[in-house]
């Protein structure tokens, strides 16, 4: 069945734009979203084969057409063990596409964190749909029903699942958000805390509406900001900070992690010594996938839903949560989040109490802006 959806104006991204969008993204993934080195290195490939990936405009969507959401879920230390493939990428977008009897338009990310920013470029590159410029967290986030899709009211379904062994399961009735969320979870865990998933398809007037746009971009010109600052050999984390219009909270030495993974996450949490300016004080951050709350000497200092990163000191690289060791110099950073997870009604998705924490969130730039 042909596509109805109309497209313009769609530009394709240089490999350097693939280089700039796996570093922008892992700094915006706040520690999640999956280390994107391999799935940067699968979109090369493709490349290299003659199948490319285009940006579009989510405003040069057609208000009728359908984009495929696509990302990997489970536990991001799997990944470290379970390489990502293209073709399981794919998968969850075709059993979507056989469903719905039609084929997308576009494809778009679930969340521009992490690999999951660089995620729709294996498909897009394999399809020929256009990534588009957009996605539905503004960073990444550790659920399903955490996005601005679910805060705006729309469902989670049909919602698609592959594994790496050729199961595909489709959820097409759910109780609610939260419920595809915990079948979802339940279904990852079983089948080794990773899959690829596509969330239920969105029109292009949806994405208009309800999405947090022209993240990739965003994405890329972080990228791109922090490999500027190394060929100069300026300081990347400023680089960061002046792009990503962010607040430089800690510098220090990693001295504790403790990390485990369960039901499907990777959870845990990570105390940093202070150096320089900030020496005889402790910096902790929490972890559920990305980091939540951080606490500067038993204060809480900084929480969802502004994005904590915590990046290199030296070189600017985000750094996760499954690979965050001792003996690292860090800084941890915070980078404004979307308003809509600052509402009364988002922050029961995303803010600190959504995580666990008895706290009522006050951003960090609230108090910057007096």
């Amino acid at each position: 069945m042909a596509s109805s959806g109309a497209l313009e104006k769609p530009r394709q991204l240089s490999r350097q734009d693939l280089d700039a969008l796996a570093l922008g993204a892992w700094i915006l993934g706040t520690g999640g979203g999956g280390d994107p080195y391999h799935k940067l290195l699968n979109t090369k490939m493709l490349y290299r084969e003659g199948m490319f990936a285009a940006l579009i405009d989510p405003f040069d969507l057609a208000d009728d057409a359908l984009v495929a959401v696509v990302s990997t879920m489970g536990a991001p230390l799997v990944g470290k063990e379970r390489i990502p493939d293209a073709y399981h990428a794919l998968r969850p977008v075709r059993t979507m596409e056989d469903f719905l009897g039609r084929p997308f338009d576009a494809v778009m990310s679930m969340e521009i964190g992490g690999g999951n920013g660089v995620h729709p470029t294996m498909v897009a590159a394999l399809t020929g749909y256009p990534v588009v410029d957009a996605d539905g967290m503004g960073r990444a986030y550790p659920e399903l029903q955490m996005t601005s899709f679910a805060v705006g009211g729309l469902s989670c379904i049909p919602f698609a699942l592959s594994d790496i062994r050729e199961n595909d399961v489709l959820i097409t009735t759910a109780v609610d958000n939260r419920w595809v969320e915990r079948l979802a979870r339940s279904l990852t865990t079983e089948v080794g805390s990773t899959a690829t998933i596509c969330m239920a398809p969105r029109t292009g007037a949806e994405i208009k509406e309800h999405g947090i746009l022209h993240t990739t971009t965003q994405a890329i010109d972080l990228g791109h900001a922090v490999l500027e600052a190394r060929r100069k050999h300026l300081d990347p984390v400023d680089a960061i900070i002046s792009v990503g219009r962010g607040l430089r909270l800690f510098t220090g030495k990693v001295i504790d992690v403790d990390r485990h993974a369960t039901k499907g996450f990777l959870r845990g949490r990570a105390r940093i010594e202070g150096l320089g300016a900030d020496a005889g004080s402790e910096f902790t951050v929490h972890f559920q996938n990305e980091f939540s709350v951080g606490y500067q000497d038993d204060k809480a200092a900084v929480m969802t839903p502004d994005l904590i990163c915590v990046v290199d000191s030296v070189s600017g690289d985000g750094i996760s949560t499954e690979a965050i060791r001792y003996g690292q110099r860090v800084t941890v950073l915070a980078l404004p989040g979307p308003d809509v997870f600052k509402s009364e009604n988002g922050l029961t998705f995303a803010g600190p109490r959504a995580f666990g924490f008895d706290l009522d969130f006050r951003s960090v730039f609230q108090d910057e802006s007096k």
